[in-house]
């Protein structure tokens, strides 16, 4: 209700400053009024369109000619309208709004079917009103993003939408890595709405429009020229500039004057600029000159035959001022075009074209307003419809609209102007982003906006420049960075408050120094001292003041953390840093039983096991050969013992004579060597090394205890125990000095002290070697992270130090800065050793193993060659065994046990001895074979 009151006053407004114009005759439709319609069959003779634009100006000198020459084409066609003609009603809206206003009002009393137009945004806000009441479809050239067919029924927008070039450009300015940037425009509801929709796209990239510098339609050269001295004090050297082609040059102008068109500076314009040029019949060098090195936007139009006709007719079309035109001319022609094949499928469908009084033009006596001309078109919805459903090719393209009522598959030219012309630097289009190939091989292919498809061809900048403008600048007449400084109380070797000019001093500054004298450009700034003085400050609250534009950066010992990337930019971390855990020690007597701890329990089971089972393996191979292995049960088996125990100090006094003895012994005893050299270097170590007072041996066993935690005063550590770890915040005492680390340390959690303090490592290494290493850190880092400079997002100098950050640690300044003020004396990291100095087995078991394949293996040959011996000794004469009566033998069971002790006597033999009987055996079974052959009888006769 509230908004048909203000389009009721808005038409009585109009109606008082505007007396009606009586159109008679011709100009209006062949058709009757709502109480005498036509035959459903008859098609009207004639149907007004009007044209709302600004003759003189870049695009009606290009529209204008465009219009008349279609709508000659399409009336000389009888193929599409079969007789109908259409009758173009051009009203010159001679850039102004209310003229425009005025200029539509009076063409709605001429029974338009349609409304081609206007070029104004701001015209075209006022007249979508006009048109939703009086049904007429308005076929419009503005291309401000807010005008929407969801606000305005009837609104068909035939040209690309601002939004698409908008996004357009924000893919060029994050192609090239840009994150800031500058918006000049007209300050009218084209320009706001335009931007506007820049800065949505721009943050999407995360960049962002830095100034938007607005100057009004009117503006004089002085105030452009103020508004460009403002902008160029500023640090941002990306300017985009989106302004009305007719006027647009006068920005060049006086940026030329200004010495902005030269090396650093980023110049993008809108489908302005590129409407002026092609629109010219020739450009003079001094406009040229202007526009050196600045990328363009144009509105992407196919090549085709159709375009190229047209091209070559264009000469001869009626009203043409110059020799070439722009791209608004492809849409002129293709929006008359288009209403006349909608008009055409509309009249097949059976449409009319009637016109009837609208009853809300009248007042609430009944009598006719001066608005009372204006008729409502009855069939407009169904022939919008009409419109919007069509699809065809044109000059521009493919004709047809989106679900918003917006052209399909809109796309752009990159420009970059140089010399007398420009040249295609790449394409941009919402289906696939920057490309250097055209749209149109583009769509036969699926989309891909990723950032890796994304190219363009090299940009000349301005001032002839072949490399890439960084887009932004310290200007020296500028804001100096303000850069805040945490005022430490604790650990001054890392920052602190000094008398010298900067202010501060210390190991931080000195590298952020140095980084900055590696840039390219000069950096001012003045350091800010953030706290009291008294304590620490917090440093989540200094970043917090970063993000919240209070200051450009923080500078100092600031902690590279998650939740703190997602708000500010860090550099490269300048510092490797990790929270540790740090613990009192003091040295501790020996235990009686010390010199069982180098070995584990198993070790000591696994040695002993394996002395005895190698000097059994020993005594096996050598019983048979040397004396000193054999003798009675009992001595045999001391010698075992003894053999065995003695390898393990070289003691043994048994000589080995056999060779496979030998080889398990050289085995063995290397075996020995290695575990006597462990063993003594781990004793060693367990009886020198200084051990923990507590129980504390890392962070896990601090948690768990219920011991008090010190953590420094203003360290991410407290919220990190709490929120990370679980730690309980009564359990945390906060330290603000360094005797406060010393005294609760020495305290202990019994005296009201801690049982260890966590902090990052390089404060701990800092108290450590002020402490003369009376505490040690134990355990492991159970953190990593380091210390950056901290800037706001998206800041292009946080990249820029990053880069000095890794050439300084490359050419070694950073180690020789951190020499200066951190290289003092060492204290080692010590953990109780006493469990991690024991060794087990499983650093052993390969000896171990190695050792028993040999022994394995030694027995394998040893047995075998007995059982060769064996083979061929026999205690007994085998004609013994035949000559005893069956009564006297003995049962098998019987011969069987004393084979067994035959083979044990057997083996418990000498080998000497062994050997002889075999070989006198051999000599009797050969003179035994001689006697049975000589005692043969021979043969009878």
């Amino acid at each position: 209700m509230e908004a048909y009151l203000r389009k009721r006053v808005f038409l009585l407004l109009v109606s008082w400053i505007w007396v009606p114009l009586a159109v008679l005759g011709g100009t209006g439709n062949n058709t009757t009024n709502a109480t005498a319609p036509l035959s459903s069959f008859s098609r009207p003779k004639v149907v007004n369109v009007g044209a709302l634009f600004t003759a003189n100006s870049v695009i009606g000198r290009s529209a204008e000619p465009a219009f008349v020459a279609a709508v000659n084409d399409v009336n000389s066609d009888y193929s599409i309208l079969r007789g109908t003609k259409l009758n173009l009603i051009f009203q010159d809206t001679n850039c102004s709004g209310f003229v425009g206003t005025v200029d539509a009002l009076q063409l709605m009393e001429k029974e338009v079917i349609a409304a081609i137009g206007p070029q104004s945004s701001g015209i075209a806000h006022v007249i979508s009103h006009v048109m939703n009441e009086l049904q007429v479809p308005l076929l419009s050239f503005a291309t401000d993003p807010t005008l929407s067919s969801l606000q305005y029924s009837y609104f068909l927008r035939t040209v690309p939408n601002d939004h698409f070039q908008m996004h357009a450009i924000a893919d060029v300015v994050d192609y090239f890595g840009w994150k800031e940037v500058i918006a000049i425009f007209v300050d009218d509801d084209n320009g706001r709405n335009g931007i506007s929709v820049l800065g949505d796209a721009l943050a999407k990239k995360r960049a962002k429009l830095t100034y938007k510098a607005a100057f009004s339609p009117g503006a004089n050269s002085s105030e452009i020229d103020d508004l460009l001295v403002s902008v160029n004090l500023m640090e941002a050297r990306v300017f985009v500039v989106h302004v009305n082609p007719d006027t647009g040059l006068s920005i060049f102008s006086k940026a030329k004057n200004l010495g902005m068109m030269v090396g650093g500076y980023v110049w993008i314009t809108t489908d302005w600029l590129p409407s002026f040029l092609d629109s010219s019949d020739s450009v003079n060098p001094e406009t040229m000159d202007l526009i050196q090195g600045v990328v363009a936007l144009r509105h992407h139009t196919a090549d085709s035959d159709q375009k190229k006709k047209f091209a070559s007719r264009w000469k001869n079309f009626k009203n043409v001022e110059t020799s070439s035109f722009n791209s608004y001319a492809l849409y002129a022609y293709d929006t008359i075009w288009l209403l006349a094949r909608a008009l055409d499928l509309y009249f097949k469908d059976g449409g009319k074209i009637t016109f009837s009084d609208d009853p809300r033009l009248r007042d609430t006596n009944g009598s006719a307003l001066h608005l009372s001309s204006m008729q409502v078109f009855d069939q407009g919805q169904k022939l919008f419809q009409t419109l919007i459903g069509m699809n065809f090719t044109g000059l521009s393209g493919q004709i047809q609209f989106d679900s918003e009522k917006n052209l399909g598959h809109p796309a752009y030219d990159v420009l970059n102007i140089g010399g007398t012309g420009s040249r295609t630097v790449g394409y941009w289009s919402n289906y696939s982003g920057l490309s250097v190939v055209t749209p149109e091989i583009l769509y036969s292919k699926p989309p891909n906006t990723s950032t890796s498809t994304q190219h363009l061809y090299n940009v000349i900048w301005p001032g002839e420049m072949v490399t890439q403008p960084r887009g932004w600048v310290f200007p020296h007449n500028g804001k100096p960075l303000q850069i805040v400084v945490p005022y430490r109380v604790t650990f001054k070797e890392f920052v602190h408050k000094d008398k010298g000019p900067s202010g501060v001093k210390g190991y931080c500054i000195d590298v952020f120094e140095a980084a900055i004298d590696l840039l390219p450009y000069a950096v001012p700034h003045v350091y800010i001292l953030y706290g009291d003085g008294q304590r620490n400050p917090s440093f989540k609250n200094l970043v917090n003041d970063v993000v919240a534009n209070k200051y450009d950066a923080a500078v100092g010992d600031v902690t590279i953390t998650t939740n703190r990337t997602r708000i500010v930019d860090f550099t490269q971390p300048y510092m490797e840093s990790g929270l540790v855990v740090v613990a009192p020690i003091k040295e501790l007597k020996s235990s009686a039983w010390a010199f069982l701890q180098p070995f584990t329990l198993q070790m000591w089971c696994v040695t002993g096991v394996f002395f005895l089972f190698v000097g059994t393996v020993v005594w096996i191979l050598e019983h048979r050969h040397n004396p000193e292995f054999r003798g009675s049960p009992r001595q045999q088996l001391v010698t075992v013992f003894w053999f065995s125990f003695s390898t393990m100090f070289f003691a043994h006094r048994e000589n080995t004579m056999s060779t496979l003895g030998r080889l398990v012994l050289i085995f063995w005893l290397f075996v020995v060597l290695i575990i006597n050299s462990s063993y003594t270097a781990s004793l060693t170590s367990i009886l020198t090394v200084r051990q923990l007072s507590s129980g504390i041996q890392g962070i896990d066993s601090l948690i768990a205890s219920s011991d008090p935690i010190g953590v420094q005063d203003g360290s991410f550590a407290y919220s990190y125990l709490i929120e990370e770890l679980g730690v309980l915040e009564s359990r945390l005492r906060i330290l603000k000095t360094e005797d406060e680390y010393t005294s609760a340390l020495e305290k202990g959690p019994q005296g009201g002290g801690v049982a260890g303090i966590v902090d990052e490592l390089p404060y701990v290494e800092l108290f450590l070697s002020n402490s003369n290493c009376v505490f040690r850190t134990v355990g492991q880092e159970f953190t990593k992270g380091g210390w950056g400079f901290a800037f706001q997002r998206d800041s292009p100098l946080a990249v820029d130090l990053s880069t000095a950050i890794l050439q300084l640690s490359e050419n070694g300044e950073l180690q020789r800065i951190h020499d200066k003020w951190l290289s003092k004396k060492v204290c080692s990291s010590q953990s109780n050793q006493a469990d991690d100095s024991q060794l087990s087995l499983k650093s052993f078991w390969g000896l171990f193993l190695i050792c028993a394949v040999a022994c394995f293996l030694a027995l394998v040959a040893f047995f075998y060659r007995v059982y060769c011996q064996f083979r061929r000794y026999d205690p007994e004469p085998e004609d013994q065994e035949i000559s005893e009566p069956e009564s006297v033998r003995p049962s098998r069971r019987t011969l069987r046990s004393v084979s067994f002790r035959d083979l044990m006597t057997f083996v418990d033999r000498r080998e000497s001895e062994i050997k002889d009987i075999l070989k006198r055996k051999s000599i009797d079974s050969k003179k035994h074979q001689g006697q049975s052959s000589d005692a043969q009888p021979s043969s009878p006769v």
